[in-house]
């Protein structure tokens, strides 16, 4: 394939993955998004393998086709309760292959030696690729751990953590001066393996610090990460598509990062330096303990007040997705709407542990995208609507984010469903949240508690119906 063939495959792969974000950007356009980016991949790769700078296709093949068995496997068979963590598993990948690439372009004999200021300029780009990549890699290694189980979601604060990472910050700024001027105090190899290490570990002592209901936004900032490393690798091998790629998903990760950490409440400064989601966000003091008599509530019962409600808001959390109750759910919005009665969702920004995790769940559902709502589209509603179900949701209904200024998530806005006449929580058992903080609602007079697993209860709720 000629040369100006594949910058014109470069140039409409380029575009389709523009086009892939716009689409991703609205319910109703996202399956097109998906077409877009698929297509657009398939390209990158028929132009990359057809390049004069790719000779051997045997290995190439022998690496491809297991690679695609492996994700398409791994595709079909992950929940939609695991997609979080099979996001956070991915971009480890993207990091991985950022530091692989720097090492083996440092490393290579054969390739072309910049001189002069081109070289400073290449080893600058290999010398930021393998950092970036590093960090990548541990945090998101670690934030794959976290959400699966297998790290617990405790913030892990050591003494002096943000001296220790302007220590280690300060090490590695001195290590890529060595490696890019080649002075004899280290050598430039040895630079680069050791900045790789204390990168690494920055990276897991980030991550590891952030604890609670903030995964969603970790995984989002996890994603710029990855996009810049990616970006990186694209300025080391000096492919114009993996540089706009990469520079596409770290500015798009970035800009849903900020939007995250406003649903949060939190500074942009405040995630990248770890300590998001604990004690560091409250005032100081002493938490309130949430205590009082809880009312219980079943499922004919809750199907009583559903029936003679006008007006009810269902807030679908991470227990609706474990459960996988969003056919259902959406069954019972049908009955109701059948019923003459207004019915809503409210989607709080980071429910689900995933950005856009409960629009998705929600859209394969099929629930109509005009009547599912953003936090602060419905916020003013709830004082005038009859029922509020809650499924499965803690964190992102704790009036103590607005009451307790000493809470972990203070400051964070959260749905007001307490404003309603009724509302309904369904809730395995009285246990926290993924904050690991006490909820005030459970005990308000207007709460009644639906305790089992949230499939069995909304199953019981539209036999009733």
């Amino acid at each position: 394939m000629s040369n100006n063939l594949i910058l014109i495959c470069y140039i409409i792969a380029a575009v389709l993955f523009i086009l892939s974000l716009g689409g991703l950007s609205n319910q109703e356009s996202a399956r097109r998004g998906n077409w877009f980016g698929i297509i657009g991949m398939l390209l990158a790769l028929i132009a990359v393998s057809a390049s004069e700078t790719v000779t051997a296709y045997g290995i190439l093949a022998v690496s491809i086709f297991p690679a695609v068995l492996i994700g398409g496997v791994l595709a079909a068979r992950v929940k939609m309760t695991e997609m979080p963590q099979l996001v956070a598993i991915l971009h480890s990948f993207v990091g991985a292959a950022a530091v692989l690439v720097g090492l083996s372009l440092h490393l290579d004999k054969s390739a072309v030696h910049h001189e002069g200021i081109a070289g400073v300029i290449h080893n600058i780009e290999i010398y930021v690729g393998v950092c970036i990549g590093s960090i990548t890699f541990t945090g998101s290694i670690v934030a794959f751990g976290k959400l699966q189980g297998l790290i617990s979601g405790t913030p892990l604060l050591l003494p002096a953590r943000h001296l220790l990472n302007l220590i280690v910050l300060t090490a590695t700024v001195w290590l890529g001066v060595e490696f890019v001027s080649h002075n004899v105090i280290a050598d430039p190899t040895t630079s680069l393996l050791v900045a790789m290490v204390i990168t690494g570990v920055l990276g897991v002592h980030l991550v590891m610090a952030i604890g609670g209901a903030d995964m969603p936004v970790v995984v989002s900032m996890l994603n710029s990460y990855s996009g810049w490393a990616a970006a990186a690798a694209g300025f080391m091998l000096g492919n114009n598509l993996l540089l706009i790629v990469g520079a596409l998903v770290g500015s798009s990760g970035l800009i849903l990062s900020l939007f995250m950490c406003r649903g949060m409440n939190r500074s942009l400064i405040s995630v990248i330096l770890g300590g998001f989601g604990t004690g560091d966000s409250g005032g100081g003091g002493t938490m309130q303990t949430p205590e009082g008599d809880i009312t219980s509530i079943e499922a004919d019962a809750t199907t009583q007040l559903l029936k003679a409600a006008k007006s009810v808001i269902i807030v679908p959390g991470y227990g609706m997705a474990v459960a996988q109750a969003q056919h259902t759910v959406a069954k019972i919005t049908k009955k109701l709407r059948e019923n003459n009665t207004n019915v809503l969702f409210a989607i709080h920004p980071v429910a689900g542990r995933l950005p856009g995790h409960m629009n998705v769940l929600l859209a394969e559902a099929n629930i109509p995208y005009d009547i599912v709502l953003e936090l602060d589209e419905i916020n003013h509603t709830f004082g005038a609507t009859d029922v509020v179900m809650v499924i499965g949701a803690n964190d992102i209904v704790n009036p103590s984010a607005l009451d307790d200024p000493n809470s972990p998530i203070a400051g964070m806005p959260v749905l007001e469903v307490w404003n309603a006449k009724n509302v309904i929580v369904m809730k395995r058992s009285m246990g926290t949240g993924y904050a690991g903080v006490g909820n005030p609602l459970f005990f308000n007079e207007n709460t009644s508690m639906l305790f089992g697993d949230a499939g069995e209860n909304v199953d019981a709720i539209l036999a009733s119906l």
